[in-house]
């Protein structure tokens, strides 16, 4: 079985730099986790009034409004298959912050859509298409696009201003052996929201769909893509 970010990427997928195709070219059937462990540089946020933002998003693990840097922090990603029959990949942020703070997503390929889509927080409320590109670096990059709330009957079309477009980018140096990581979420209206970048290593752990720890899947699967 294909990764999802090889069936989203096609050709292209080639492009990525060896080690990040090993890092984003496995699926559910290849019984592997990828844990990262490393340090941000920098844990940033914007002005004071997108604070209010950040403090609501941490309610679900979706932003938080901590600054900081050198904070140790770890990155999960385990592929299983949902309750709804999609192959889907944690990426699941710990930061070792004074109040710890963790970041929860979780994404499939949308054949429906022909994209990733991305699932954020611990109740996945909110899907978030992803368009894919390669960088000079061979780093694989990720920019969210349209985003759509869901909770019981209720699902929309989230808009943008009250919402950030993010921009996320991993590559792996070959300098100091290393993956990379930078993160940036802005408001077309309040600027920038927040960010970070840092550095890790990581670690492949054999694994079997059971043995996926409960507190990384949601607490709530949601069906609408």
């Amino acid at each position: 079985m294909r990764s999802i970010y090889e069936q989203a990427l096609g050709e292209k997928f080639n492009l990525l730099h060896p080690r990040i195709q090993e890092r984003f070219g496995f699926s559910s059937r290849d019984n592997l986790a990828l844990v990262g462990t490393g340090t941000m540089d920098e844990l940033w946020h914007g002005a004071f009034y997108t604070l209010p933002f950040l403090y609501i998003g941490s309610w679900r693990r979706i932003m938080f409004p901590e600054q900081g840097r050198g904070v140790p922090f770890t990155i999960s990603n385990y592929a299983y298959v949902d309750e709804y029959g999609r192959e889907t990949v944690t990426w699941i942020r710990r930061f070792a912050t004074a109040t710890p703070r963790r970041f929860d997503a979780y994404m499939i390929f949308s054949q429906q859509r022909g994209r990733i889509v991305d699932y954020l927080g611990t109740h996945q409320h909110l899907a978030v298409d992803i368009d894919l590109s390669v960088d000079d670096r061979g780093g694989l990059c990720l920019r969210s696009a349209s985003q759509r709330f869901y909770e019981g009957w209720l699902g929309f079309t989230f808009p943008l201003l009250f919402s950030g477009t993010a921009y996320v980018c991993e590559w792996f140096d070959d300098a100091d052996q290393r993956f990379h990581i930078e993160v940036k979420v802005s408001n077309r209206v309040w600027g920038p929201l927040f960010g970070y970048r840092g550095s890790f290593a990581v670690e492949r752990r054999p694994v079997t769909p059971g043995d996926i720890p409960r507190d990384l899947l949601p607490v709530r699967c949601e069906r609408r893509e």
